[in-house]
């Protein structure tokens, strides 16, 4: 990921997990890193799923016929 890419906060939680030094981690921390990072992404879709559902909702609700 680009530094351009991250968010610009300093503290931003993605900006900090880009900036953790990966060299120190085992096989096995490297692995179970992943595996965290691949359930929060798929956290990450359902929520931005729901929200999109509900957007459509909300714009079929307001929508004029």
């Amino acid at each position: 990921m680009e530094p351009d890419d991250l968010p610009r906060r300093a503290d931003d939680p993605l900006r900090l997990l880009a900036a953790q030094d990966l060299d120190r981690l085992s096989v096995a921390e490297l692995e179970a890193r992943i595996a965290a990072l691949e359930a929060e992404i798929a956290r990450t879709r359902a929520k931005l799923e729901g929200a999109a559902r509900f957007r459509s909702a909300a714009d079929a609700l307001f929508r004029k016929p």
